[in-house]
């Protein structure tokens, strides 16, 4: 992954919090499960950008980022369907790039 998908993919995930925080009440479960993708995608950013780095770090599961990604944007399409378009874009992004 180029430094450039990396830098994008975080300002997905930044934009994507801050329309998260602007809304107001999420759900615990799908707060739970968006906080979880958050977590691997964070974790994959990071090995990527630093491979040695997280070495001896226990693994956490990347793969099928884009497939969970839309299965939230899915979900909260029913419940907040103002913030689907930043999940389905992030898991277009996440597509794109193989993961």
């Amino acid at each position: 992954m180029s430094n450039d998908h990396a830098d994008q993919l975080q300002q997905r995930l930044q934009t994507l919090h801050a329309d998260i925080a602007s809304t107001g009440e999420v759900d615990p479960e799908l707060k739970d499960l968006l906080h979880r993708l958050d977590g691997d995608i964070k974790t994959l950013l990071d090995r990527r950008l630093a491979p040695d780095a997280g070495a001896l770090e226990p693994t956490s599961t990347t793969y099928g980022l884009a497939e969970r990604s839309q299965e939230l944007s899915a979900r909260f399409a029913v419940k907040h369907p103002h913030l689907e378009p930043a999940l389905r874009e992030l898991g277009n992004m996440l597509s794109s790039m193989g993961i």
